[in-house]
């Protein structure tokens, strides 16, 4: 009896560990593909056929951290609107609960 779990154990664990390793080694063997975004892929490509071609933003968000930054400084502030109005956020509406306490 023991040598037979132990066989099926053997065997559960290769069709467990088998299609993981060849998965891995199948994933990390792939070459990497130029995925085009959708601006690249449709827009360029619309824009050529109407004679418009692409210019550079106004605010190029591409080097260093300045989006994580306009994003950081966003939250920050929604944090402190939210914070300032808390209690007109969380205040339950009396008339419409039937509570008659304040």
């Amino acid at each position: 009896m023991p040598d037979r779990k132990r066989k099926f154990r053997i065997i559960l664990m290769h069709i467990v560990i088998l299609p993981s390793l060849l998965f891995v080694f199948y994933f990390f063997s792939l070459a990497p593909r130029p995925w085009t975004g959708v601006d690249e892929a449709v827009v360029e490509k619309i824009a050529k056929e109407h004679g418009r071609e692409a210019r550079s933003p106004l605010i190029n968000t591409d080097r260093g951290d300045l989006l994580l930054f306009v994003f950081l400084v966003g939250g920050a502030v929604g944090g402190f609107i939210a914070g300032y109005c808390w209690r007109a956020l969380t205040k339950k509406d009396s008339a419409r609960t039937g509570d008659t306490k304040e």
